[in-house]
């Protein structure tokens, strides 16, 4: 059983003596795990790097084993290591992949949007807002998409679309919220249109965002808890939104 595709590297864990195993995504195969043989050595350090693209070739005697890797080089995020919250955004991705996609299972929509979110690394002013919408993606690839077109309560589409069901994931207008509001969360316009967004925004964005990582796709999976990278990246970027927003460095 052999294929040769291009993938994303999403985590790489030592095996034995020098070689290490690979989790990567790829268009084709989805997130597939391979042995690569001295990937444990000083000399492969700087290529498996998470969030390098690598150009893989795969080979196993029968298709459920694990399988051997060769990787060659294609893309390095590595820049990423002298930018804070850029890694934290990279390694973010990286590590909700590993823990919302099963094994093998191909998402090519998923694969292209995560491809041009790790391409927009080095544009700060815009890849914060990219990454948000990128967890929209997430969600909506993994079965949990919000519905965002009208509301919930009204039946139609409103312009004052101002909440979101913490349950359903439907959108809710304020006439259609009524005394309910205060159960409801709040919906972020950067989450309705493509115009550029504050720092704040973004940030109420994410929680939620959160929420529905947390209490729906976690939830599928066996209430794990969500991964320490994706809050981490949260917490570095609220703080640097904050700054940002009162014009400080």
């Amino acid at each position: 059983m052999e294929w040769r595709d291009q993938g994303i590297l999403l985590g790489v864990r030592r095996h034995g003596e020098g070689a290490a195993i690979l989790e990567v995504f790829t268009e084709g195969r989805g997130r597939h795990a391979g042995l690569v043989r001295g990937g444990a050595s000083r000399r492969m350090a700087p290529v498996l790097q998470p969030g390098a693209q690598l150009d893989l070739e795969w080979r196993a005697r029968l298709e459920d084993h694990l399988g051997i890797f060769r990787v060659e080089p294609v893309r390095s995020r590595a820049w990423t290591m002298g930018e804070r919250l850029a890694l934290a955004g990279l390694n973010a991705v990286c590590a909700l992949l590993l823990f919302a996609l099963p094994e093998r299972e191909a998402h090519p929509v998923l694969y292209r949007k995560s491809m041009i979110l790790l391409d927009l690394l080095d544009q700060r002013a815009i890849w914060p807002l990219a990454y948000l919408r990128w967890e929209l993606g997430l969600l909506e690839e993994t079965g949990f998409g919000l519905d965002l077109r009208g509301c919930a309560v009204m039946g139609e589409r409103a312009n004052d679309l101002s909440y979101i069901s913490p349950r359903t994931g439907r959108a809710v207008s304020r006439a259609g919220a009524g005394e309910w509001a205060d159960r409801l969360l709040p919906l972020p316009r950067c989450l309705l249109d493509q115009e550029p967004a504050s720092g704040a925004e973004i940030s109420q964005g994410l929680e939620v965002t959160g929420h529905f990582l947390r209490h729906h796709l976690a939830a599928q999976l066996g209430s794990r808890p969500l991964p320490d990278a994706r809050a981490r990246f949260v917490e570095r970027f609220n703080r640097h939104a904050g700054k940002r927003d009162h014009g400080l460095p």
